[in-house]
Parts: structure tokens; sequence; C-alpha cells
């Protein structure tokens, strides 16, 4: 038959794309991604080999690899190792090929080794997936052939392009590249879209990066996740148990010391710690004597350095800022307070106690500073705590 088994209107081929399509995607984010690579939850048995399945059917990747070239990447992110760094590589070659970049890095044996830890190694795996990974495709053609005959080929050269062009390339190259930010984590990913429908919520890129061993990618309460709700429907119904989401703010009235948990808190909540920062104490100060500064630069580029971490700032940039501070004594100050808050997390090889004193040190200087932004940032910095979520 001409049109296949199912013999479906116009219409009916693009849903039938979009489900199938968005069937994968599901899949990548959920079990590839979020279980796989970053154990942020666990899959009921049942509801893994589905997606194990569909994904050979889809797109014959291998999960081992997968898995290991993305943990890859976040260790390596946004230096010459990253397998797919658009900040390295340009966006035109990410964005177009990112399929190739996925397969050259899958070769790499010492990538899968060290990486690739943990991921499923049972029969099928060893017998069918990995060495026949591209039947899968054949059988998804013939498929397509049967219930939607001619047109079937088009449909099949959708699905196998969707993952290489949205997953490989939007994702690894747009998501690098352009967007917004809610945190300022070490490198350059960006929120695509607050909305994460079309590409199962990795349009919300930059939340990942921040907190890449959580279940849920949305943050801000109009970020919208659509993984997360099947993960939460699943969770429901038995077939999933989330392990680790993204700890929230809590603020504890009445208190008024540096201790113990504030230290956790602020070492624990950093990245939501310095978008507080940003907000209760460069923003207005930089509102209120920008109109007194002459720019040599554009005054957007000099706030997004203001307030970007200075792996991500080139040399250009840093003098345009540096100017722009030497006009305006309160950011400056504040700035550099800034520094010195990031410094005391940075110190890895510090004794609790060194890091607490020196927290405390941080308050009673930026207290004695006389500025009301910073006075009040450390009264909300007393009362600073996290509520971690399973």
């Amino acid at each position: 038959m001409l049109y296949g088994y199912l013999n479906l209107p116009w219409w009916g081929y693009v849903i039938y794309t979009l489900m199938c399509t968005h069937i994968t995607i599901a899949a990548v984010t959920i079990f590839l991604h979020r279980c796989q690579a970053h154990r942020a939850l666990e899959l009921h048995p049942a509801i893994s080999h589905f997606f194990r399945a569909w994904l050979w059917l889809t797109t014959g990747m291998n999960t081992k690899a997968w898995a290991a070239i993305h943990r890859k990447h976040h260790a390596k992110c946004e230096t010459d190792s990253d397998p797919h760094s658009p900040q390295i590589l340009g966006l035109k070659q990410v964005l177009w090929e990112g399929a190739e970049l996925y397969k050259a890095e899958a070769k790499n044996k010492e990538t899968l080794e060290r990486y690739g830890k943990g991921t499923p190694d049972d029969w099928i795996e060893r017998n069918i997936y990995t060495p026949y990974s591209s039947r899968g495709f054949l059988i998804t053609l013939a498929v397509n052939l049967f219930l939607l005959g001619i047109p079937g080929v088009t449909v099949w050269a959708i699905q196998m392009a969707w993952i290489p062009f949205f997953a490989a390339g939007v994702i690894n190259g747009v998501g690098h590249y352009v967007g917004y930010r809610n945190f300022e984590c070490p490198d350059a990913s960006n929120n695509i879209l607050p909305w994460g429908i079309l590409i199962g919520g990795e349009e919300l890129h930059n939340n990942h990066h921040t907190f890449p061993t959580s279940a849920k990618l949305s943050v801000k309460w109009w970020e919208f996740d659509i993984g997360w709700l099947y993960i939460k429907t699943m969770s429901m119904l038995g077939l999933a148990k989330v392990k680790r989401l993204p700890p929230k703010e809590k603020l504890i009235p009445g208190k008024l010391k540096i201790d113990i948990d504030t230290l956790s808190a602020v070492i624990n909540g950093r990245f939501q710690l310095m978008s507080q920062y940003t907000k209760k104490v460069l923003m207005p100060i930089f509102k209120q004597e920008k109109a007194t500064v002459e720019v040599a630069g554009a005054i957007g580029g000099i706030k997004t350095s203001l307030i970007r971490d200075d792996s991500l700032v080139d040399a250009a940039q840093r003098e345009n800022l540096e100017q722009f501070l030497d006009q305006t004594q309160q950011l400056k100050v504040a700035y550099q307070f800034r520094k010195k808050l990031q410094d005391i997390w940075a110190k890895t090889t510090a004794t609790q106690k060194e890091l607490l004193d020196a927290l405390q040190d941080w308050c009673k200087q930026a207290e004695a500073t006389g500025i009301k932004c910073l006075q009040d940032f450390v009264a909300y910095l007393q009362s600073y705590t996290l509520a971690m979520q399973a």
C-alpha cells in the first residue's frame, strides 16, 4: 500500500512524527542524561528497558558512550578536552556537526573507561545493542514503511536527524553560546528558553550545569521542565525514585551569627548565594552609579563582566570593567568583596575552622565598609541556610 496500513491524513503524519521524536527526547533526557550520566534518579527496570530499546531503534546510541562523553563534557567544560564546546570549536561546527563530534569521541577508549562506569552491561547490551547498533535503524524504517507507506521514509529521516540536531547540535551548541543565565557557574552554559518542552527540559541548560546532579532542571517559578513532569508522574506510579534536587534557600528569622550551619549553606548553595549577592549588592550600586561614570565600552558589556565568573571574562572586557570600577568607589569595593567571598569556598585545602574564621572575618570587614547594601547582605547571610531536597 502506497500510504501504509494506517493510511493517515497529512496531519496524522505530523502527529505521528512529533509523538515518536518526543518519546526519543524523553528517553534521552530522563534515561541517558538524568538517570545514567548523573544518577539523579532511579528508574524501574521496565522503564529503563523500554527507553534502552527505544533509543536503539531510533538513535543507535550506546548508553555507556553517551554517559561517558557527557560526564567528560562536565569535567572538562569549555577546555580543549571538552568533546563539544562551541567556545573552543565554534558554534557552527557544534551545531551542524555535533553528531560527528559525538561519534569521534565515542571511539576514544580512554574516555569510555574513565567516564563510562556504572552503565548497563547485561546480555542484551553486550549482544544486541552494542554490536548491532545500526540494526535498530533498519527495524524502525521497516515499521514506518508498513504503517505509513512511502511517506514513512520521510518520517524515518526526521526521526534519525532529530537527536543529532537538537541534542548534539542545539543543546551542546546554542546552549553554550546564547540565552539567559540564572547562575554564574564557571562555564558558558545558558538557558535557551524558560519553557523546556521541545527538547524535554534540556533547554534549561544553565540550570543543569549549575546543579548537574538534580533530576529537575527548572529552578524559577516561571520555568517549565516537561521532563520533570514525566519524572514526577512516574514517581507517583512507583516507576521512578528521585535522588537529588537543587538545594533550596531557607532563612531563619532572628539568627544573628555566622556558624557552621551558615558555612555549610554558603558552600553548598554558593551559586544561589552569588545570584543573591548580584541582586542585593552589585546591581543596586551599579544602577545608582552608572549614570555618573564615563563609559568607554557598552554599559551592557560592563554589567555582564561585573557579574560573570572571571574565567569567562576576556582581557579586553576585564580592562573596560577595571576602568569603570576605578570611577565608582562603592561598586569597586562591592566587587572586591564578591571576589573575597568566592575565595572562601575556593580554599579546598583549608580546615572547617579556617573557612568559618574566613567567613566571619569577611562579614566583619563588609559591615565596616559602611556600604548599606553590604551591611544588609551580612544580615541576610547570618540567617541564611539551605533546605536540602531529596
